[in-house]
Parts: structure tokens; sequence; C-alpha cells
């Protein structure tokens, strides 16, 4: 099974008629979707352009028609108040990725509203000038910490949020959202469609802070100096610009990938043994697939992997054997460390198991300990991007909920202890790093190239820590809502790339101090100097075909030198693997951008289907590349196969 781009634009007939419409007449109704889509994604079919049309323009056609209405509010006649507030016309996708799929009309004229359990004399749910009838009000619940709800009509009610998957149109008037389906409403003026928006934002504010959506709220939640990210559209995209054009000029022997070429140059095979829980991916000759019964072996090529049968049995450790929740290579990738979980129902480990890859032996079982007391560890990941290839190395990271240190496996009595000689653990020194005072909630955390270091926390913050100390961070960006999952960064820390369940948020930590020197935010504070950060989403549609299925792993392609490029980001949902092109991204005039109000989302993606749920999507290390194109394999692991794309390969 190949790449393929993601399914928008499907072609809206001009002949639909409203969902669930006994009557056999029907009438030519405009489609929503104009024939210059803002994405870069390729149509299914051609678009038709719309035709504008008034509320009274409406009326007069449904009146011609006869059409039956009940009195509720899913179906008011305009006839009643020819001036009705907050009237849309709802869309329904029907088919799915299907050839046939299309949009329907489900209702021609419907009233959306705000809506919350105890607020009926909110502003946002008195929106019809008195024409809001008694059922569209919630009864009557305590708590002024109810959330927000879309209400449209008696056919959508959902809750405002990121799950909605919001998609906007200015251009068309028209937004797009998910609610047990893919739906689109389509207003009437431009002005109709401000308010909605206006409201929405208001709405979302108060759902995701707890706060009512106005100035003095904004600057509590994102403080003076992250303004850029509560008022992107008067934010200052020099940055970016500057990034793009100063510092990441693509090599020489980059070429762009035609229309001709895709993902679809593909190598599959199954595995020895099923049960794949993620890639270990080396950048020598191996990588390995870490699965249910002990550790695959695959070639590294340029073509992607291939598997050796060979398989590496766990020994030394009672035939107690765990799956490793983590395996990070170390040592010039011949020792591979081992962190498994002793309580599947929290993330955490006591300690860690070194493996002798060559022999399949685990050598030593490490322990966490500090000040004589055991202590857990979240999470592990080498001291910079690249020292898993340094022979010498004996330190790594660790971070907890509440803690950032570096671990040294070198024993201070000036012995490494064997497994097989001791039943106690050897315990790991707390090379240097802090524990926090409670509530930073950690969750993820990578390094750069230089060994700073960037945490991700439940609360959606960002912290970049600079390689010299891991007390203060350098810069803290604030969340926007949801936790942060997963974290990485570039080689040379000018970007990162935040993973949550439902978008990727892409931050460029360039900035310019006081004497206009260009530095980035984990060597000084980048104060009030931040460019807003891009957001990259599924469209509606793709959100909806990847079922209840949350963005897992946000990575950037692998590079370990400086002056080298990341070419592009890649993360997986449910059976998807979903691919941007990193240079596009970062391009303010970039065609996906055209027309977009608030923070800058980029929808221009490739997606890499499978038959199962996919396990992990990476990048091959850049020495990968083949001669004939600029980029590494992407290599995906599914719990039974393996496979391997050539991004530039032609069709």
């Amino acid at each position: 099974m190949g790449g393929s781009h993601s399914r928008e634009g499907l072609e809206l007939s001009d002949s639909d008629t409203e969902a669930e419409e006994d009557e056999s007449e029907t009438e030519e109704e405009e489609s929503p979707v104009s024939s210059a889509t803002p994405t870069g994604r390729s149509p299914a079919g051609t678009l038709k352009p719309g035709t504008a049309v008034s509320v009274d323009d409406v009326d007069s056609k449904l009146q011609s028609l006869k059409l039956k209405y009940s009195n509720s509010p899913s179906s008011i006649t305009p006839t009643k108040n020819p001036n009705i507030k907050n009237a849309v016309k709802l869309y329904l996708h029907i088919g799915g990725s299907l050839p046939s799929a299309k949009w329907i009309i489900s209702e021609k004229l419907v009233i959306y509203s705000f809506v919350k359990h105890s607020s009926s004399s909110s502003p946002y749910t008195s929106s019809h000038d008195g024409n809001l009838d008694v059922e569209d009000v919630e009864e009557e619940r305590d708590g002024s910490s109810s959330p927000w709800f879309l209400k449209i009509g008696s056919k959508v009610r959902v809750k405002v949020g990121p799950g909605m998957q919001m998609k906007t149109f200015p251009d068309q008037k028209r937004v797009d959202f998910v609610a047990d389906g893919v739906w689109a409403i389509k207003f009437y003026t431009a002005e109709a469609y401000g308010m909605f928006q206006s409201e929405y934002q208001n709405c979302l504010f108060e759902n995701i802070y707890g706060f009512e959506a106005n100035e003095e709220n904004t600057v509590k939640v994102f403080g003076k100096d992250f303004m850029a990210w509560a008022k992107p559209d008067s934010a200052d995209d020099s940055i970016w610009e500057d990034a793009v054009d100063n510092f990441d000029k693509p090599p020489v022997h980059a070429s762009p990938v035609k229309q001709s070429q895709s993902l679809l140059d593909e190598f599959e095979e199954a595995v020895d043994e099923g049960g794949i829980q993620s890639l270990a991916l080396g950048a020598l000759d191996n990588s390995f697939l870490v699965s249910d019964s002990g550790i695959q072996v695959v070639r590294n090529f340029n073509h992607g992997v291939h598997g050796k049968g060979v398989s590496v049995r766990i020994s030394g450790h009672g035939n107690n054997y765990s799956t490793p929740k983590k395996a990070l290579l170390m040592r010039g990738e011949t020792n591979m460390l081992l962190m498994s979980q002793r309580n599947s129902a929290k993330p955490h480990a006591s300690g860690v198991d070194q493996l002798d890859i060559e022999t399949g032996k685990v050598v030593t079982e490490w322990k966490f300990e500090k000040d004589g007391t055991d202590i857990t560890m979240r999470d592990i990941t080498n001291d910079s991007k690249g020292s898993q290839l340094d022979p010498s190395e004996s330190t790594f990271l660790g971070l907890d909920d509440n803690r950032l240190c570096q671990w040294d496996m070198r024993d201070r009595r000036g012995l490494v202890q064997n497994i097989a000689n001791s039943m106690e653990s050897s315990v790991l020194q707390w090379s240097q790093g802090h524990q926090f005072a409670r509530g930073t909630n950690f969750q993820c955390f990578a390094t750069t190239g230089d060994g700073s270091i960037v945490v991700g926390s439940l609360d959606g913050k960002i912290r970049l820590y600079s390689k010299t100390s891991m007390r203060m961070a350098k810069t803290a960006f604030p969340g926007l809502g949801s936790p942060i999952t997963h974290v990485d960064v570039t080689f040379d820390g000018k970007w990162v790339l935040g993973t949550t369940d439902t978008y990727l948020i892409l931050i460029c930590t360039i900035f310019k101090d006081k004497d206009g020197k260009e530095k980035t935010g984990f060597s000084g504070r980048m104060g009030n100097r931040i460019a807003s950060p891009r957001l990259l989403k599924l469209t509606p549609l793709d959100s909806h075909l990847a079922g209840k299925n949350k963005f897992q792993k946000g990575q950037f392609s692998w590079v370990t030198e400086n002056g080298k490029q990341e070419r592009h980001l890649v993360a997986t949902v449910g059976k998807f693997s979903v691919v941007w092109n990193f240079l596009q991204v970062k391009k303010s005039n970039h065609e996906c951008y055209r027309n977009q109000e608030g923070l800058k989302s980029c929808y221009c993606y490739r997606i890499v289907p499978k038959d199962e749920s996919i396990v992990d999507s990476r990048f091959m290390h850049e020495k990968f590349a083949g001669t004939d194109s600029p980029d590494a394999p992407l290599v995906v692991a599914t719990p039974m196969k393996v496979s391997s794309f050539s991004i530039s390969g032609r069709r």
C-alpha cells in the first residue's frame, strides 16, 4: 500500500438535495467549496465555484418548493422573521474516502447557537434576538465552569475545542468541522461569518483556560512577551522569513519533488515475529524492531531497511522479559538501554537494563536512585542528537514528572557490576539535574546537537534548557490548551516540534538580541521578540477517517551534523503516517496560509495509509539519502510489518 495525498476537495454537486428530504422536487444549490480550495492537496475531482445568495433568495426558493418544516429551531421558516441572525446552510459529507464521496445539503436554512448548561443569559446563547426556542437552552445546572457547545439545529451539538478540527475558509464564508461526522456550514454574509468566528474563539478560550475571553485574561494566560501567540494576525512574521532565507537554504543537490513523484516507492516485508512495539533506528549498519518477544535486527540500506532474519533473545534477565516502553541506542550503537514499566498503569520505570546487542545479554541492570532513595523516570534520551554514535558514551538524560537530570553509568567505585554475579542492581550516579517543585508535569523531552534540552509538559508548555543548566529554563513557551505528548528539536536547536492529541505545533526559537545578534531561545531569554507558532493539522475529513486515534511522535527528519537541513516532519495517527514538507510549512507566503485567520495552520501533507495501526514512523539518518534523492527513506512499522518509502521516488 503506497502513499497518497490527503483527501480534500471532493466534488460537490450543484444538484444535491437535503438529507432525509421526502419531497421529490429538487433545486439547484451552490457548492460550499469554490474551485480555489486553499490547500496544497490533490483534489479528487473538479470543484465547482459557488454563487453567493442572500437569505431572501433562499426564502423565495424554499417557498417555491413548498417544503414542510416543523416549528423546531432546526428548521425555522424565514417568513416568521426576515432578519434572522445566525442563519446558515448546513452540509454533511458522506462516502468517506470512496470515489463516490460527496457533500449533501443537510439543512437549507438552520440556526446555530453557542450554549452551555447554565447560561441562558449568556451573550452566546441569546443569539436569535428572542427567537431562541426554549429547547435550545440547556437545563439549568450549577457551575459557571460548564463548557460551551456549538449547537446547529437539532442535528449537531459538539463541545467547542480542538477536537472539532475546525477549518475555516474566509473567502468562502465557510467553516468545516468534525462532530460524529464531517460537517460544513456556510454563511450568507461576511459579517455573519465574522461574528461566528469571534463567538467561537471566545468560547474556545473559555473552554480551554477556564477564563472569560478578555484582554486581562489573555495577558494572564500568555504573558506580555507572548502576545504574538494570542494575536498572531498582528505578529511580526519576519523571523520565519529570516529563518527560511538565512538559515535553511536547501543543499545544492536538493531538487523539488515533482508532481510525478510520490511516496509510492515502497519496500514492505512481514517481520519474523509479530508484536512490534517500537523502532530503534540506527545510523550505522543496523536498526532494531522492539517486540513482545525480543529485538529483531534489520539492515540499513539507502532504500530502507531489510530483515536480516536475526532476533536478539534477551538473556541474563531471569526469563522475566517485559516489552520495553523505550529502547535507546548508545555506545556506538553496540549497546541498548531498555526501559520497562514495572507497573503497566503508570508510565514510569525504576531503572533500565543495559543490553549488549552482539551477545543479546543484559550486562547490567541499573537502578534510579537519588540520595539513597529509589526514584522513577518517565522517559530517557541521549545526551545530544548524535551521541548514540559515540563509543565512549556513558551518560544519558532522564525525565520524570518533576525531575530533569543526567545519569552516569560509570560506577564511582571504578567497577561495573555484572548482573550474572549479583542479585542487586547497580546504582546510576545522579550527575546533574534538578528536582522541581510539584506542578511542572513534564511529559517528554529531546536534545539538540550541542546537548540543549527541550521539555514538553501536561499543561502544554514547552521549556528550553541550555546544556549548562537544568535548574531554570531560558525560555518557556505558553501552552495552547493541549498537553504535549511528544517533542522533537532540530540539530541546530532553531525549530521545535510539539505533538498534541489533535495537532502538531511548530515553534521557531530564533530571535535577535538587543545588539541585533541572532540567537536561539536555548541560549538567551527571547523577551517579546517571539514569533507566533505554526500548527500542523489534519483536514476535518482526514481527521474523521482517522477515527478516535490521536497524533503520536511528531518528529523531524534525522540530521546529526551542523549545516545540514531537516527536510520533513512526520507523525502517526491510527493507520495513517502523515508527512509535511518542512520548507513548505515555514514559508509565510505558502498558499495554504492564504486568507487564514489566527494561528497559521498547514494542511498540505501526504498520507501513508496502512491496514493496521502504525506503531512508529521515522526517517532514517541523512547518510542513507540516495544519490538520486536528497531524502532519506521513511520507515513505517506496524505490529506485523515494516515498510520503507522513498519520499522522492517516481510513480
